[in-house]
């Protein structure tokens, strides 16, 4: 039933403002306002073509590029991200100094796995506010995956110049230092977190994979069942953590089941495709 309603209300937005023009809703503002109420009952997919309804009433309209924002965003929650791509490009071509598009730019580039990008978007953004937090952290996670460790601990230490009580920049350090292979480092960071925030569940997450690399399979597996509690459907990268541990605890049956699953949930299939022959 709440479907058909779904449906409904997507007909009835895509008639707009021809449909409905003596009836209740019809201007730009409406159109607006009936979006928000679309977004509230989580009908994200007729709150998407209200926008672009009320871009079509009046596609000169100076605040279209708030419209673009939000409709990039509820986009991006639809899972439409090369579509999120073009509203975010568009909403920047008139606000091109917009902080906040650049970082939602930015941070959909780091989603799609487009690193140059993303660190260009991030490098412009910051170069215009150098103290944005959530900025710094993710171009040094970035910088992690480049293996630019350097101007990734640049960052994390600017974190701390600015709040020295940053337990996001303590984590991005905890990450550095795994990736560097310090291991002992990494893992007397983690426990510092965890003790200060014990419900932070990407701190598990983290955790597990450092014990994994340690070889430590007990560890990385109790850290791993704290997540599957917290969250029982978590991404796809986490299925293929629980995996490999499993695999190195010989449970191949387990393993294999993690491996699809995590297929299942968009995980690039020639990695498991060469994961689930090592569970034959």
């Amino acid at each position: 039933m709440r479907n058909c309603l779904r449906i409904y209300s997507i007909f009835l937005c895509l008639l707009f403002p021809f449909f409905w023009c003596n009836g209740q809703v019809q201007s730009y503002e409406e159109l607006i306002g009936k979006s928000y109420d679309f977004m509230e009952k989580d009908s994200l997919d007729a709150a998407e073509v209200c926008l672009i309804a009320a871009m079509r009433l009046e596609p000169g309209n100076r605040y279209n590029y708030a419209l673009l924002t939000n409709l990039g965003t509820i986009q991006r929650q639809l899972g439409k991200l090369d579509e999120a791509l073009i509203s975010y490009t568009a909403a920047l071509s008139r606000q091109p100094n917009n902080a906040l598009i650049l970082s939602n730019r930015a941070s959909l580039y780091q989603e799609m796995g487009d690193t140059e990008n993303a660190l260009t978007d991030y490098n412009t953004l910051l170069a215009k506010e150098p103290n944005r937090m959530e900025a710094l952290y993710s171009r040094g996670i970035l910088y992690i995956k480049e293996k630019n460790f350097l101007s990734a601990e640049a960052d994390f230490q600017h974190m701390l110049e600015i709040s020295d009580k940053s337990n996001k920049a303590r984590l991005g350090y905890a990450i550095l230092e795994k990736m560097r292979g310090n291991y002992k480092e990494s893992e007397d960071i983690f426990e510092y977190l965890i003790r200060e925030e014990p419900k932070n569940i990407r701190l598990y997450e983290e955790r597990a994979e450092l014990y994994f690399m340690e070889g430590k399979n007990g560890r990385a597996m109790s850290d791993l069942e704290k997540v599957f509690q917290q969250n029982p459907d978590p991404g796809a990268e986490i299925y293929v953590l629980r995996g490999r541990v499993k695999l190195a605890l010989y449970e191949k049956t387990a393993a294999a089941n993690d491996f699809q699953k995590a297929l299942k949930k968009g995980y690039n299939k020639k990695v498991i495709n060469e994961l689930i022959k090592l569970t034959e």
